[in-house]
């Protein structure tokens, strides 16, 4: 059996120890050994980016995405794929060894995406990010950050799903945009507060992973209105 190895760490705003660990060809960033993520399990981080995505596809069209958490790459990778040549994504990411894991130890699994011409890595909290977009508005947000509303990583991030948190999302967005907001689980919260600001909101259920018979995960895919 092959062991696993941990390839690097870091600590998180709330103390813990961040980990990537890699076996036999496969990623794992885990806090505190918990899992937080892994490329085998990686399809509802996929799915995240297609649905954000698929309104703003056309070939022509300049969409400006913003991806909230960088991961192993998956999200930053469907994007890109669903997103036409001149499309401008931006990925905030607070860890920047989070960044350089990619680039490095992960460069042959995701980690080419960030030398696309169309991404900019901003090495900062996604929520000033949202805070400073209404101005520049994007089209598309994908969120991807911490663990729904249960931290594992940095407790300030609960703030960006409670109701000031989606006026936020709102004002940052261009009329007909979409954002996209990963759960571990069906979270009646999310898809209410939503709603409350002015969302048309869908969820959508995501499997773990490609062989799953059932779906874990959820996606709120969440429509602001072209007027």
């Amino acid at each position: 059996m092959k062991p696993n190895i941990t390839l690097a760490e870091t600590i998180t705003p709330n103390g813990g120890r961040m980990t990537l660990v890699e076996h036999d060809g496969s990623f794992c960033i885990r806090v505190n050994g918990q899992q937080l993520m892994h490329s085998m399990v990686a399809t509802s981080e996929i799915l995240l980016g297609t649905l954000g995505c698929e309104r703003h596809a056309t070939e022509g069209l300049e969409a400006k995405v913003l991806i909230g958490g960088l991961g192993l790459g998956f999200t930053l990778k469907s994007v890109l794929q669903a997103t036409p040549s001149q499309a401008r994504v931006h990925v905030a990411e607070l860890f920047p060894e989070i960044v350089d894991w990619n680039r490095t130890f992960m460069k042959g699994l995701n980690g080419d995406a960030l030398d696309d011409m169309r991404v900019e890595v901003l090495i900062e909290d996604v929520r000033a990010v949202i805070a400073r977009a209404a101005s520049d508005p994007y089209d598309v947000i994908a969120l991807d950050i911490d663990n729904d509303t249960t931290a594992m990583v940095d407790n300030k991030n609960n703030k960006l799903y409670e109701v000031g948190g989606m006026r936020e999302i709102w004002r940052a967005m261009a009329p007909d945009g979409r954002a996209a907001i990963w759960s571990a689980c069906p979270d009646a919260v999310i898809e209410r507060r939503l709603k409350k600001v002015g969302f048309k909101v869908q969820a959508v259920p995501a499997k773990v992973s490609a062989s799953s018979k059932r779906e874990a995960y959820m996606i709120y895919v969440a429509d602001k209105p072209a007027r």
